[in-house]
């Protein structure tokens, strides 16, 4: 294969439209905006706007707070970190810590930590150092013989 052989896959790519090129195009004379009316003219927004009447989104009461320093934490299920560890992409006799499990490509990122939950099952016996946990995966945790420790978030350590 030489540089001028290089070629997209068959329907990979698309032809623009373009608009008002006449009436053999399709979208000629008019260019697809239908007949007169505010939309089929030129600098346009009408997002939400409901000509001089008090937008719904306005109208409808406000209720509720959104907590400005809120914990985001990163979800996790034991089946799957049990699959991580069937794979090899886990090693199930060292500590597993958030760091290991970003390392892995188990988890993206931490955000304010990583959060275990008790879908799945166990086998290995794990031992785990995670920012929280449910019950019932600390439960699951310690049946199949391993630990679950749950440390405190690295900021709140920080600032006491």
């Amino acid at each position: 294969m030489k540089l001028h052989e290089l070629r997209d896959n068959e329907g990979a790519t698309k032809k623009r439209k373009r608009v008002g090129r006449g009436p053999g195009s399709g979208t000629g004379k008019m260019g697809g905006r239908g007949i007169k009316g505010q939309k089929s003219r030129s600098g346009v927004a009408i997002n939400g706007y409901e000509g001089g009447q008090m937008p719904l989104y306005q109208r409808l009461p406000k209720r509720g707070f959104t907590k400005p320093n809120r914990k985001s934490y990163t979800v996790i299920n034991l089946g799957l970190i049990q699959k991580f560890v069937d794979a090899g992409k886990l090693d199930a006799k060292s500590t597993i810590t958030e760091d290991l499990l970003v390392e892995s490509g188990l988890v993206r990122r931490k955000l304010d930590g990583v959060r275990v939950l008790a879908k799945g099952d166990v086998t290995s016996k794990l031992t785990l150092e995670v920012t929280g946990a449910s019950k019932s995966a600390v439960a699951a945790v310690e049946k199949a013989g391993g630990s679950l420790k749950v440390t405190a978030p690295a900021e709140v350590e920080a600032e006491a």
